[in-house]
């Protein structure tokens, strides 16, 4: 059995991301939920509310497990799972009132 995968770049503000989709998946969706993840992340809007205001790879790099848990509000076992930047938000507000 021959596994196909493609692999999926953007570039978003100042980082670039990059996934591995199943051939059978449609790359776009991926791209708009890279693209959700990149505006939770940071904003890509002046009226958008986001995580870290405006993201750099330091802050990746020092809250990797923030960006984990971010990770895990979107996707779930390699499905997008969450498609509502609020929602993420809210879920995430509550688990930094638990730390």
């Amino acid at each position: 059995m021959i596994l196909v995968y493609r692999l999926v770049l953007i570039y978003l503000l100042l980082l670039r991301i990059c996934g591995v989709v199943d051939a059978n998946n449609n790359e776009l969706a991926y791209l708009e939920a890279i693209h959700l993840f990149v505006e939770i992340l940071g904003g890509q809007s002046i009226y958008a509310e986001s995580f870290f205001g405006n993201v750099c790879e330091l802050d990746l790099v020092f809250n990797l497990y923030k960006v984990y848990a971010i990770l895990d509000e979107i996707f779930l076992a390699g499905e997008i799972e969450e498609t509502s930047k609020d929602v993420v938000l809210l879920r995430l507000e509550a688990l930094e009132k638990l730390e």
